[in-house]
């Protein structure tokens, strides 16, 4: 694991509080993933968002770090939007500065990343995509919804077993002003201290 990585785990986010009202919100997630870990099935977690630009890659990439971090087997993260558009620079630079190593493989209007929190995993491929795109699970997949547009306009979401709202703020609000560093970094935090909470309560056997 990287240093960088490992004293904001340390530093910012085990130490954050989470309130009942949101453990409580995030305990079907906690329900889905115990049950396919007790039925030693594959677990594939979608998040999704309108523009698949902010918050659900913070999700994405923060989920597949915890798994990795409380040792639950058998994880694959993803995420998707209901239309494309961009990885959102700010959130690279966000987790870069937060302790993933991240390498742009590919330019253009909608950018590849590479994103790893270790060394000797493998890599998080982060771009923008519709939730259906091929690159994401067809079926057998827990839909989580991450923000409210994307779970009020997206009604039905094709070969999802279950949906769960889990939203958050949308960092853009900072956008163009002198607190979006803080902003961000507060937003990519949060959903960290989250998606940590989620596989800390996983008992593997």
């Amino acid at each position: 694991m990287q240093n960088q990585l490992l004293y904001t785990i340390q530093n910012n986010v085990l130490n954050q509080e989470i309130s009942k009202n949101r453990k409580a919100i995030l305990q079907p997630l906690v329900v889905y993933i115990q049950k396919k870990v007790n039925d030693k099935q594959t677990i594939n977690l979608n998040f999704i968002c309108t523009h698949n630009s902010r918050r659900s890659h913070l999700a994405q990439i923060w989920a597949q770090f915890a798994a990795y971090y409380y040792n639950v087997q058998d994880v694959n993260c993803y995420s998707g939007g209901t239309e494309i558009t961009a990885l959102f620079p700010k959130v690279i630079e966000t987790l870069s500065h937060q302790g993933f190593q991240i390498l742009k493989i590919s330019e253009g209007g909608n950018p590849i990343y590479a994103i790893k929190y270790d060394e000797n995993s493998l890599p998080i491929i982060g771009f923008s995509k519709k939730y259906d795109h091929s690159y994401n699970p067809s079926s057998e997949f827990v839909a989580i919804m991450t923000c409210s547009q994307a779970d009020g306009g997206c009604p039905f979401i094709a070969g999802a077993e279950k949906r769960i709202p889990i939203t958050y703020e949308d960092p853009k609000i900072s956008d163009g002003t002198i607190e979006q560093t803080e902003v961000y970094q507060q937003r990519s935090v949060e959903i960290a201290t989250e998606m940590m909470y989620i596989f800390s309560q996983i008992q593997v056997n």
